[in-house]
């Protein structure tokens, strides 16, 4: 057997409306180019009628070939779909400000091998984090961002994404809120995290705000961004437990590894192509 007929292992993704025969149709095609289902999972949303559904295949097939066999099936069904080698890097690009937590948990992940990005660039509005891209060997952009040079300054970062073929934007504590016209650009490419356990304290400072109104849990967000701030699809959230003897000072320290456990856990999860929108929601296959 020669490398080009060994079986190669494929992830299909897919939504459309629900409807009958969606599965059997599926495999079907999957059976006809030669594929091995090694795991599926599907869901129908019975809030909109959407059905979802997540396919890792072995094949000796092509891509091409495999995209052929779906292809009638898609159009039958009016699906929205899309086939990607498993374990396929995906090119991503991270932006930063001052805050190097969350930053220097997906670069080191990504170096461990536990994470499946390729990360390009780095890009930021200040040059705090310029010795940490040095230290893992990756390019440093530096943008400066002020209320005049917004355009100029999103620009350049859209000239980035261009350049590098970028397919993930992860805002690793950007502090600078994105325009409309960008976040439309990135919609379903590009992930933040909040620093609070949405939809509650959002804002400046939450776990002051968190603090001041005695929780007992603190968390964090990974969501994907959207023109509406703060508000994108969820994928992600983790909390923690504290109790009123903790300081907001110390609510910030617990919160930072929380932020970058949940950050790097849904970049995981989109790079795998386990999330799948839903309108104002996600649907996770783990």
């Amino acid at each position: 057997m020669t490398d080009s007929t060994l079986p190669t292992s494929f992830v299909v993704t897919l939504s459309c409306p629900d409807r009958p025969g969606i599965v059997h149709a599926v495999a079907g095609a999957l059976l006809e180019a030669g594929c091995n289902i090694a795991d599926s999972q599907q869901y129908g949303s019975p809030s909109t009628g959407n059905f979802f559904m997540r396919v890792e295949a072995t094949t000796s097939s092509t891509q091409a070939e495999l995209s052929s066999a779906l292809a009638p099936v898609a159009e039958e069904f009016g699906m929205k779909w899309q086939i990607s080698p498993v374990g396929q890097k995906v090119r991503t690009l991270i932006l930063g400000s001052r805050d190097a937590h969350c930053l220097n948990d997906l670069l080191f992940q990504q170096r461990s091998g536990t994470l499946p990005i390729e990360v390009p660039a780095i890009v930021s509005n200040h040059k705090d984090l310029e010795g940490l891209a040095e230290f893992y060997g990756i390019p440093f952009h530096h943008i400066p961002v002020t209320p005049d040079t917004k355009p100029q300054a999103e620009a350049k970062l859209l000239e980035l994404i261009h350049k590098h073929g970028i397919e993930l934007t992860v805002l690793a504590r950007y502090m600078q809120v994105l325009s409309n016209e960008l976040c439309t650009e990135l919609n379903g490419k590009a992930i933040n995290i909040h620093h609070s356990f949405l939809p509650s304290f959002k804002g400046a400072k939450p776990y002051h705000q968190a603090h001041a109104r005695g929780v007992k849990i603190i968390g964090a967000t990974a969501h994907y961004v959207t023109a509406d701030l703060d508000e994108g699809p969820i994928i992600e959230q983790e909390v923690i437990r504290v109790d009123h003897a903790r300081t907001a000072e110390q609510f910030v320290q617990m919160g930072r590894d929380v932020e970058g456990r949940t950050l790097a856990q849904a970049v995981q999860w989109h790079a795998e192509h386990r999330v799948l929108l839903d309108g104002t929601r996600t649907v996770v296959f783990n």
